[in-house]
């Protein structure tokens, strides 16, 4: 493994969202511009890597996010392709407004039905490989707070790990559709701003505990730190809600 392209830096993680935007950005331009044609595969992620001077993991939270859009789609073992050329709009959760807390609580609810399941099935057939990424992604976190900056995009990268980690791709497909609404941060900027850092390293105690019990293959386990981490999300909006 290539640690340049695999572990990156703090400064990669704190930089990562803009990375991630300029890249799904220029995929996204080449495909409606027709540069890269309904039918054709897009470029290989190693490919990627080594023209923007990014990691894999920048790589594949920008594929994710044309999938979210309905432009591309993986084949198992053959790449990425375009499926069409205009994001499709059929999106069933794109009524969600970040900006009303009852909305994310509601979103939430759902997520921790999806997410127990998804971190119980990792705990039970993850490989060595995507143990290793969900440990990546929660570093990822890690330094994105140390740099102060926003971990909202590495936070779902790390759930988006534990997904693919179940083996199921209908799990990931859920989480990539919600996209960035699955971590609606932005929100509760300045809440978490005032909570500083005690809240922010509460939240990581509960990323831990997930990765730690996917990683033991506790199955049991794995739920319930997961349960615990969404529902602990739920009362602390629904705190908001309230005004407290």
């Amino acid at each position: 493994m290539d640690g340049t392209q695999d572990d990156p830096t703090g400064a990669d993680a704190g930089t990562r969202p803009n990375l991630v935007v300029r890249l799904a950005s220029d995929l996204r331009e080449a495909i409606v511009s027709g540069r890269i044609e309904v039918g054709e595969k897009l470029p290989s992620e190693a490919a990627l890597t080594s023209r923007y001077g990014v990691s894999r993991t920048v790589v594949r939270e920008a594929v994710a996010a044309l999938r979210a859009d309905g432009l591309v789609q993986p084949r198992q073992g053959a790449g990425v392709f375009v499926i069409r050329a205009r994001p499709e709009d059929t999106n069933p959760f794109q009524n969600i407004d970040t900006k009303k807390i009852s909305d994310i609580v509601e979103l939430l609810e759902l997520r921790t039905a999806v997410e127990c399941e998804a971190a119980g099935l990792a705990a039970l057939r993850r490989s060595p490989a995507q143990e290793e990424a969900i440990y990546e992604a929660f570093g990822d976190v890690e330094r994105a707070i140390g740099a102060g900056q926003s971990a909202a995009a590495a936070d779902l990268a790390f759930h988006l790990s534990i997904a693919r980690a179940a083996n199921n791709p209908r799990f990931v497909d859920f989480l990539e559709m919600l996209g960035r609404d699955a971590i609606p941060r932005a929100r509760l900027a300045q809440g978490e701003a005032a909570r500083g850092a005690d809240y922010l390293a509460l939240l990581q105690a509960e990323h831990r505990r997930i990765a730690d019990a996917i990683a033991a293959g506790d199955e049991d386990g794995a739920r319930a730190a997961m349960r615990a981490h969404l529902k602990g999300s739920q009362v602390r909006y629904r705190r908001m809600m309230r005004g407290e």
